[in-house]
């Protein structure tokens, strides 16, 4: 008698984890930090980590070489191309407004070439938003909707970070501009209305201890619902990466199972954000809690090891 045709049951995992580290190291390397960071780095760097199990990058942003060198238009085309289009990995280009959306096209990283996802991005601070797009929420807001318009129109994925999601410290002034919670839910809520995937709450500065993490996740986790909870993402940094891991810690205790992280706590943000947490580090913390990334730890800290050694005296 034949045995019975029973499937074969293979590990799903329930945790992502997405690494930044190409975009947000990117925009910060200064023109002649390129001869290190070059697309050679680039590349390589990505599919080492696309073949260490990584399903979601951030690969570049289309915004104003004159801010991010390193993301002019041919660069930023000449590393989609090297990366490719690698089977079930979500590769994510930023885009700020519609002329990053042009570039985006021109660059080839739309459904006909790299079919990379498009991400949306606003703070949650009016001063922020103002100092790092140039409008009002509002303002970014209404221009989002006709760039979602055009995502759909074009079967492009739309995915959307609410930045400065904890607060906001303006230099050189020590006090931090808090952010409403019916705010940050408004603000969840509307990416999601507009058709993001999913949405991703940055803690740009670091400014939120681990009491005011759990507080502000816990509370929004609940109000939005198991279905858009399941969507959302936590970007934490900090000057110290071990406190930035304590905080991935406390995140995922309240329930929070999709996490960026960058390979060496590299990169930051153009307005003045302290580093990321470690993609290694985050993934060890993962790893304690029981959770499965379906990512090889030892293959990202080789990646690790070879991207920051690459880089040499301008890797921070």
């Amino acid at each position: 008698m034949s045995e019975p045709n029973v499937p074969t049951v293979r590990n799903v995992p329930n945790v992502e984890v997405a690494d930044v580290t190409l975009r947000e190291h990117g925009q910060t390397v200064p023109e002649e930090g390129l001869e290190d960071f070059d697309s050679e780095l680039r590349i390589r760097t990505a599919l080492a980590l696309v073949e260490a199990g990584l399903r979601r990058l951030e690969l570049v942003s289309c915004v104003s070489p004159r801010v991010a060198p390193a993301m002019a238009e041919d660069l930023i085309r000449e590393v989609a191309e090297g990366v490719g289009r690698p089977e079930g990995v979500r590769l994510v280009t930023l885009v700020p407004n519609h002329r990053g959306l042009e570039t985006f096209e021109r660059a080839g990283l739309g459904r006909d070439g790299a079919g990379h996802s498009v991400g949306l991005f606003l703070s949650a601070v009016p001063e922020h938003n103002r100092a790092n797009l140039g409008r009002t929420i509002e303002e970014t807001f209404t221009g989002y909707r006709a760039l979602a318009a055009e995502l759909r129109r074009t079967d492009t994925e739309l995915i959307a970070y609410v930045s400065a999601a904890f607060g906001y410290r303006p230099r050189p002034v020590d006090t931090v501009l808090r952010v409403d919670d019916d705010a940050l839910y408004d603000f969840v809520m509307r990416f999601f209305e507009l058709g993001a995937c999913t949405v991703t709450l940055s803690d740009l500065q670091g400014v939120a201890g681990p009491a005011r993490t759990e507080d502000t996740l816990a509370a929004l986790l609940e109000r939005v619902g198991p279905d858009h909870a399941a969507r959302l993402g936590y970007h934490p940094h900090h000057l110290d990466p071990e406190a930035g891991l304590d905080l991935v810690k406390v995140a995922y205790d309240v329930g929070v199972r999709r996490f960026d992280a960058s390979l060496g706590a590299t990169g930051g943000c153009v307005t003045g954000a302290p580093g990321n947490v470690p993609t290694e580090g985050v993934l060890a913390v993962l790893e304690d809690r029981g959770a499965f990334t379906g990512i090889d730890r030892e293959a990202v800290v080789d990646a690790s090891e070879r991207f920051t050694k690459g880089l040499g005296p301008v890797q921070k």
